[in-house]
């Protein structure tokens, strides 16, 4: 186990650390529902991750992207969420059955700002949304409806420390391993890199929709 000089135990010991003064704004800037704002960075957003918790106590990150607006306002309380050809995985669903509580992250490329939304979300099968929701006439089986309860935009720090959005300082393309190297490593099987990797080339090719 790893030895520390001081393990945070209470919140009274994190403020003293990190206290709220000065921070006004940090605090007094959530909603309980989807203003302009929000609506107009959701409609350019085409990136966002999805935070669950399973009832085990494991969180889940999943990422979706789409077309710009993918994610669909219905009202200023409830976002929709298609769910495009994937993994099978499912364990962001699976856990949202268990416990419906959800985190949203939104991201716009080149944007330093992100916009969190937190709420409850159900899984429902709906022609209508399906229907409305279809890309390149290929209709999503299953959405994601959320409930927002809070919603705040946040500041730009992280983005332009990690330089996410400047390519002189992107890494290498070949120099970050791949999936496939990760299947190989973890999965008993009978191939080689380039026929793992030519497998997941095709899945890109063939399902995204």
């Amino acid at each position: 186990m790893l030895i520390v000089d001081e393990e945070i135990q209470s919140v009274s010991r994190l403020r003293e650390l990190l206290p709220t003064e000065g921070f006004t704004n940090t605090f007094l800037k959530v909603t309980d529902h989807l203003n302009d704002v929000a609506r107009k960075f959701i409609a350019t957003a085409p990136f966002i991750v999805v935070a669950t918790k399973a009832s085990k106590g494991l969180i889940d990150v999943s990422p979706k992207g789409d077309p710009a607006g993918f994610v669909e306002v219905y009202d200023d309380r409830t976002l929709i969420i298609p769910d495009r050809l994937g993994n099978h995985r499912v364990d962001g669903f699976q856990n949202i059955l268990e416990d419906p509580n959800v985190a949203i992250l939104f991201i716009v490329p080149g944007h330093g700002d992100t916009l969190r939304i937190a709420g409850k979300a159900r899984v429902v099968k709906d022609k209508a949304i399906s229907k409305r929701l279809a890309v390149n006439g290929k209709e999503p089986l299953l959405a994601l409806v959320v409930e927002v309860q809070e919603a705040f935009m946040h500041c730009s720090k992280s983005l332009i420390r990690s330089r996410l959005w400047q390519p002189d300082y992107w890494p290498a393309r070949k120099s970050a391993p791949t999936l496939a190297e990760w299947v190989l490593a973890t999965v008993d099987r009978e191939q080689n890199l380039d026929d793992v990797q030519d497998d997941h080339s095709s899945d890109e090719l063939k399902r995204l929709y």
